[in-house]
């Protein structure tokens, strides 16, 4: 069953985890992301909020008002500037959060709410929170927060562009400048993940539908193996990242560089460019591989 419920719904992601991997190995900053995680949804927790999921590095959660996902978000940005773990590290995060209409499911959140505070997200720099303009408007000084306009921002599925805000979580904001700035949100280079498998080529860019593989001719791309199920894997836009997510028996590997990871029945940030291989390590490959090559257009 599902039903219809205003919620506070909130995104926060590591900022340049693709560094951290790069810096630490898959292991090490595997490790460190999930102690973020972690931390981030005590502080949901301490603040009324509930866990929907992780995504990579990233989590999704929901909050009955505004003003308790308003105070989570500044307080999750207030600790990891505050645990030593986290600034040895050199941690920073992203929050995006939106107030409105969703749609709740006994494990998951899906409408119109989720969608604008997944771009708020994507919007947000490091160490930033971003909300739509209505999820502050009627919170009170009393409260705690503060924010500022930082302009106008476009929604996919929207007409017209919604205001929103920059929420100010620093303890001295005296260096911050209250004075609207220009936000140009509209000459964004566009991202673009390219996929090559024998001879074709695919692009998908953050507006494209979720790009399928498997047996089944039914996918975007249909790879006819034994080692590759009829539903494998799935790569799609999400929070400004494109995300591998298997479904698979046996499996995806995805290798960058020199390191290959296997991904099962979960999901995977794909950065830089590399390869993928389905159902069977590179090692073994039929030479089946996909190439992709994440860049701008």
């Amino acid at each position: 069953m599902s039903a219809s419920s205003s919620l506070t719904i909130l995104f926060a992601d590591v900022s340049g985890s693709t560094k951290l991997f790069e810096l630490r190995g898959n292991v090490a900053a595997r490790d460190i992301i999930a102690a973020v995680l972690d931390a981030l949804t005590e502080v949901a927790n301490r603040h009324g909020g509930k866990l929907i999921k992780t995504i990579g590095d990233e989590i999704m959660c929901t909050f009955p008002s505004a003003v308790q996902g308003l105070l989570a978000s500044t307080d999750m940005q207030r600790r990891m500037k505050s645990d030593i773990a986290f600034v040895q590290d050199n941690i920073g995060i992203r929050i995006g959060l939106h107030h409105g209409e969703a749609l709740v499911e006994e494990t998951d959140v899906f409408g119109d709410a989720v969608n604008v505070a997944a771009r708020m997200a994507a919007l947000a720099k490091r160490d930033q929170i971003v909300a739509t303009a209505t999820t502050a408007m009627n919170i009170t000084n009393a409260a705690g927060v503060r924010v500022r306009s930082i302009g106008t921002a476009r929604v996919a599925g929207k007409l017209l562009p919604i205001e929103i805000v920059d929420v100010m979580w620093q303890e001295d904001v005296s260096h911050v400048t209250t004075v609207q700035r220009v936000v140009q949100f509209a000459k964004a280079k566009r991202v673009v993940l390219t996929l090559r498998f024998l001879g074709r080529e695919f692009q998908i860019d953050e507006l494209a539908d979720p790009f399928t593989l498997g047996r089944e001719e039914s996918h975007s791309l249909t790879i006819e193996s034994d080692w590759v199920s009829r539903d494998h894997a799935m790569i799609e836009w999400k929070r400004g990242h494109f995300i591998l997510s298997d479904r698979s028996t046996n499996g995806t590997w995805v290798k960058i560089g020199n390191e290959e990871l296997l991904v099962h029945r979960d999901a995977f940030h794909l950065r830089r460019s590399g390869t993928i291989s389905l159902g069977q390590a590179h090692a073994a490959a039929d030479g089946n591989l996909l190439l992709f090559e994440c860049g701008e257009a």
